[in-house]
């Protein structure tokens, strides 16, 4: 097509039943989305919620690559309204593309919007930099750098190993920059710790329990890269899970306890269960068994794709099923040379995995692929998958819940257009509004 604007709008024509919403975050998310100037934030001295590069750099370019957005970040998240599509509030995780159609800019009267091919397409809100950020640790060290938050407040990411033993070409998984993201900040001479200390954690929590007055922040998610031997004495079951147990001693019941972290034993993952973990995120990345094995080498070498897959219907034992939300990276089913090479292909495939966990009772989440430039398949796809597949897969998702009588999962904040705060990918803005539900722990 022409333009972007005619690829979304003839999309939006063609599946009514999506959200405007969702089609419009997607896209954002896949491709990402420029920063004028006057859209950044000042870092951590300003009165915007800086981006904190949590975990991934989810960036179409490097740092060097980025321009004033590499000084001057943009803020974690936007928030659009508005517009002539009549957005309703959309929450939507930055991912920063400098030659992207889409722009963020101040118009003439000094209001932030949204541009698509150059027409503004929407009102753009900004999170403002929150209380609990303005506060420093006894060591100098800032509670962005330790325990930022994402969003919009809701989620503390607590990722406190930020690197990943998956190490190299044959190990590492093949859409993933973690450990380049940990080599970019260190070489700008960001801070960017590599093992948080536990002690580190539960003073920037306490400063958020202090400054949060209206507890917004609801839920915490410990991670960081696998752990194939040991980090610090500890295997993986019990890194992890000692910042939750030192956690829950210290903050009783206060926010939803999560863990993401590989596929392991039942014993293990009863640790985790000890250790007060409430929820659990052993990630199966991707649904076709060749595409497992050529995208997660390291994966499949230490566990396997079937035993992994067990791994995960056993810890519904555990934790129930409920409880238990795998993630898959959306849109690898489609990159070249290797994926599928029509929407029909890759949506049937994806479905299939949908329905073996939802069979159980398990419900997976997704998180929209984003082609970092450093990594294999970023390198040879960094258009990522087609706008259609990811709204395809939107319809496939609710589908399938729907099939098996699920709701969304617990510890995602509300679900529905207008109402989702999960920010990087859209399966909660479309979903039933009324299909959220409290944790169910067993």
């Amino acid at each position: 097509m022409d333009s972007r604007t005619a690829l979304v709008e003839d999309l939006l024509e063609r599946f009514p039943g999506v959200p405007r919403e969702a089609v419009f975050k997607e896209d954002l998310l896949r491709g990402g989305v420029a920063f004028d100037k006057s859209a950044l934030s000042d870092n951590e001295s300003g009165e915007v919620k800086p981006k904190s590069y949590f975990i991934f750099s989810f960036d179409h370019g490097t740092l060097p690559e980025l321009g004033e957005a590499a000084l001057r970040r943009p803020p974690e998240e936007i928030v659009l309204t508005g517009g002539p599509y009549d957005l309703r509030r959309t929450v939507v995780s930055v991912r920063v593309n400098p030659a992207s159609p889409y722009r963020v800019a101040a118009d003439e009267d000094g209001m932030l919007a949204l541009f698509l091919d150059g027409k503004r397409i929407a009102d753009v809100g900004v999170p403002p930099m929150p209380e609990y950020y303005k506060h420093k640790l006894s060591n100098g060290k800032s509670v962005m750098e330790v325990a930022p938050t994402i969003q919009w407040g809701y989620l503390i990411y607590l990722t406190v190993f930020r690197v990943c033993q998956y190490f190299g070409a044959k190990e590492e998984c093949q859409y993933c920059d973690i450990n380049h993201n940990w080599r970019q900040h260190k070489a700008a001479g960001r801070p960017y710790t590599g093992v948080k200390d536990v002690d580190e954690v539960l003073e920037a929590l306490e400063i958020i329990d202090k400054y949060d007055t209206g507890k917004t922040s609801t839920a915490y998610t410990l991670t960081g890269g696998a752990i194939t031997s040991k980090v610090a004495g500890r295997d993986e079951a019990d890194f992890y899970g000692h910042y939750a147990k030192a956690i829950e001693e210290r903050f009783p019941g206060r926010w939803i306890g999560k863990v993401v972290a590989q596929a392991l034993p039942k014993v293990d993952v009863q640790r985790f269960k000890d250790y007060g973990v409430q929820i659990y995120h052993p990630n199966f990345e991707v649904w076709d068994r060749r595409l497992f094995e050529l995208y997660c080498p390291g994966k499949e070498r230490y566990v396997g794709r079937d035993e992994w897959h067990k791994r995960i219907l056993d810890s519904a034992e555990i934790f129930g099923a409920r409880n238990v939300i795998p993630n898959f990276v959306a849109g690898v089913e489609m990159a070249e040379p290797f994926g599928f090479t029509t929407v029909d292909e890759a949506i049937a495939s994806t479905t299939e995995g949908l329905r073996f966990f939802m069979s159980h009772g398990i419900t997976p989440r997704f998180t929209t692929w984003c082609p970092e430039p450093t990594t294999p398949l970023g390198k040879t796809n960094p258009g990522g998958a087609p706008l259609e597949y990811h709204i395809r897969l939107l319809q496939a998702y609710r589908a399938t819940m729907e099939e098996y009588g699920l709701s969304s999962p617990p510890g995602y904040g509300p679900a529905g257009a207008g109402n989702a705060v999960f920010s990087v990918s859209s399966f909660m803005d479309s979903l039933d509004p009324n299909s959220s539900v409290a944790p169910s722990v067993v």
